[in-house]
């Protein structure tokens, strides 16, 4: 009996998930069929897992940027803060002697860090987080900057190091691995914990949620902390996929963590998001750039062609939102 109703409530999620996202499924279906077609090389086993390393590293961007749509709000900050994080933990036990694990420690709670003081003054001081965040980012970008002395920071010889962004399990990339295991968290985070039903509160009504007896404030700390975090470990990722701290690296992530979200459903009215649906955004702005590549277009059009992705997602998500106000 409890099997039948299991297997009945996976049926109703799934159909659920595909009656919700079939519009870019399908999307994601349709670039697959015109790469596979007019892109060499693109079904080849070695390109896939590139293609699945790039979508891992914009996941962890796109989970915390997700999280602040949610509120309603925005975090421009984690191009810019993967790239200090990755100067600070290469220059950390390359320039000043730190064992490896204490550094990829540091890099990780310098994002942490850097995300909780965004929600701070997001939460305390009023200040818009477009603002705040796009603040931060040029601060992240020229530390950075000032840190490596505008050069890249080698690591030597750190296998130890190079294992995080460089190795896998089977064929499986360990950066995919990673993904697979923060969907699963936010999943579990934002649809079966308190909190994660209070963050979809606060961003469809913060007035509503404050009477209601949620602590605004912290939820908003908390989001831009989740969000700096997982910045910080892209930024360690990268560096050790890289062998190198490039001040220089994640131009243009943020563009990419927010086209994924709202393509994925996330509306910047604040109070709707999926996970499912962040993944499906993820892999399409991934398909995207790589199919894109391997078709030798000029890489400047993909900075058009997201563009205009994000507008004509903004665009449609306004009008669901006017026909659901209309129908109130």
């Amino acid at each position: 009996m409890n099997n039948s109703k299991s297997q009945s409530g996976i049926s109703r999620a799934v159909k659920g998930y595909f009656s919700q996202n079939w519009g870019i499924l399908l999307g994601l279906l349709v670039l697959c069929v015109i790469f596979s077609i007019f892109g060499s090389n693109f079904l080849t086993t070695n390109n896939l897992l590139n293609l699945l390393r790039t979508c891992a590293t914009n996941c962890y961007l796109a989970i915390g940027v997700q999280m602040a749509i949610i509120l309603a709000g925005i975090d421009l900050t984690g191009g810019a803060l993967a790239a200090f994080t990755g100067v600070m933990t290469v220059a950390a036990f390359e320039w000043w002697g730190m064992p490896v694990g204490v550094a990829v420690a540091m890099g990780v709670l310098f994002g942490l860090v850097i995300g909780f003081l965004n929600g701070a003054i997001v939460a305390y001081t009023g200040i818009h987080p477009f603002v705040v965040t796009l603040a931060m980012q040029s601060i992240c970008r020229g530390t950075a900057y000032l840190v490596a002395n505008g050069s890249p920071v080698t690591a030597y010889g750190q296998d130890a190091f190079a294992e995080i962004g460089q190795g896998s399990i089977g064929p499986v990339p360990l950066p995919v691995v990673y993904m697979i295991i923060f969907l699963i968290l936010d999943y579990f985070f934002l649809n079966k914990t308190k909190t994660g039903r209070h963050i979809y509160a606060v961003g469809g009504n913060e007035v509503s949620a404050r009477f209601s007896g949620i602590n605004v404030n912290k939820i908003k700390i908390l989001v831009w902390t989740i969000s700096g975090t997982l910045a910080g470990f892209c930024g360690v990722v990268l560096a050790s996929r890289m062998s190198s701290g490039q001040p220089d690296t994640g131009q243009g992530y943020e563009t990419d963590a927010i086209a994924a979200a709202v393509l994925g459903g996330t509306s910047f009215f604040g109070g709707t998001g999926s996970v499912g649906g962040l993944l499906i955004g993820v892999l399409i702005i991934g398909l995207i750039s790589n199919g894109l590549n391997l078709m030798h277009v000029n890489s400047y059009w993909q900075y058009v062609l997201k563009g205009i992705i994000i507008i004509a997602a903004v665009y449609v998500d306004m009008i669901k939102q006017k026909k659901q106000n209309a129908a109130k």
